[in-house]
């Protein structure tokens, strides 16, 4: 029997969307002269901070969740907070029978924080970056809401820089940190410009700099509307424009339990597809770990895939939006956050 016959094979099966589009009409103009982006500034010294959303049009929880801030008048007490609902041209076309099709117009918006590329401004995703890179620029604290492909317990993804996990363990949650060095086919939101520098960037320019981006769990859940919620409470909490207490009685409800422990993935490599063809050999949806290097977890047009080491952790596995220089899963080391 060919070793690969075991293989999950056939169309991905569709998964529930129960989670509805939120009506944003009242706050799509924004306050900023750039539509969906909402800014308030304290009058006092203190950090810029943004969160965003809606940088995937079919990732539908942190558009809940800064319609919620806004609804709920949330206003710095120090520093500046920006809120921007990002990609609306592809949530314009969201449908929930087929979500997939709406997370972006012409190209991934999380691939292209390049000056180079958002300069071509030859695409609309590039064109919409160039919309937002002021305000992105400006930021010292960035927090960017995403969903998943697939059912999966939410994940805090804290690029390589120490800074940014010091500040997953000192939110609590959630109980996964991914550590990793983003995607070979272009740069996020959250790695451009000073989030990117490394932490002794030689020029201080780096230091009070935070960004991560949170994957709060299957597009279509409403309990990713939850985490992306928590997520705002705890980032506004560590970033200090906002006294706890006043967030508390203006969100109640928001702030989830902390997570019993935390674990860091230190992601080491990517899967990268050549083909629409990849398969995985079982339906996996992340954070499966592998006793034993060697294993086989799918097939890249007819090459195995194989786990690198022992005790192998997969990271956000899906083909969903497979096809060639696409990553399908990424692998990783963990060990416990102390």
């Amino acid at each position: 029997m060919n070793r690969h016959d075991d293989l999950h094979h056939g169309a991905v099966p569709p998964l529930s969307f129960a989670l509805p589009a939120p009506d944003i009409s009242a706050w799509r103009a924004g306050n900023t002269g750039t539509e969906g982006v909402w800014h308030f500034d304290s009058g006092q010294p203190g950090r810029h901070v943004m969160i965003s959303a809606l940088v995937h049009g079919n990732e539908l929880c942190g558009a809940w969740a800064i319609q919620g801030l806004l609804e709920a008048g949330v206003r710095p007490e120090s520093g500046s907070l920006t809120l921007a609902f990002c990609n609306l041209a592809a949530f314009d076309r969201f449908d929930a029978a087929s979500h997939d099709a709406s997370r972006f117009t012409d190209e991934d918006l999380n691939r292209q924080w390049l000056d180079e590329r958002i300069d071509a401004a030859d695409t609309a995703e590039r064109r919409r970056a160039g919309a937002l890179r002021p305000f992105v620029a400006r930021a010292d604290w960035l927090l960017d809401i995403h969903s998943m492909h697939e059912p999966s317990a939410p994940l805090l993804l804290t690029g390589i820089q120490p800074r940014n996990l010091a500040l997953a363990r000192a939110m609590r949650s959630p109980e996964h940190v991914v550590v990793d060095a983003g995607h070979k086919d272009g740069v996020r939101m959250r790695d451009y410009g000073r989030f990117g520098l490394p932490d002794n960037d030689g020029e201080g320019a780096a230091a009070d700099t935070r960004s991560l981006l949170v994957e709060c769990g299957f597009h279509g859940d409403p309990a990713s509307r939850a985490v992306a919620q928590d997520q705002c409470v705890r980032f506004l909490e560590q970033s200090g424009v906002i006294n706890p207490a006043a967030l508390a009685a203006q969100l109640p409800g928001w702030r989830l339990p902390d997570a019993p422990r935390q674990w860091a993935l230190e992601v080491t490599g990517p899967v990268v597809a050549t083909s629409s063809a990849f398969k995985f050999v079982a339906p996996y949806t992340g954070l499966e770990v592998f006793e034993k290097a060697g294993t086989v977890i799918g097939d890249n047009d007819g090459v195995p895939v194989t786990t690198p080491y022992d005790d192998c952790v997969l990271v956000m596995p899906s083909v969903r939006q497979a096809r060639a220089g696409v990553t399908v899963v990424r692998f990783a080391r963990r060990k416990a956050l102390s």
